[in-house]
């Protein structure tokens, strides 16, 4: 049967068809969606904090990318009179 649209002068049960038709392939579509997104994504299911991408060991990154500059920020900061 080929793709309909709810016309004017169609029946209610010419548009009861065409709606049971397109909740079926929607259906179909959300059950798809749900099986992808449950086989694709279990990996995200371990990271329960709700950031996946944070960095958990700021410290370690900070002095590996940037060292010495690191070092002497907090040293300036570190100096008397900020506050």
């Amino acid at each position: 049967m080929p793709q309909m649209n709810i016309t004017k002068n169609m029946t209610q049960k010419q548009r009861l068809a065409v709606l049971k038709r397109h909740m079926k392939k929607f259906s179909k579509k959300i059950s798809r969606n749900q099986r992808v997104r449950k086989t694709e994504t279990s990996f995200m299911d371990k990271y329960d904090n709700g950031n996946i991408n944070a960095w958990t060991d700021g410290e370690q990154y900070l002095s590996k990318h940037y060292g010495d500059r690191l070092a002497d920020q907090k040293s300036y900061e570190s100096q008397e009179g900020w506050n």
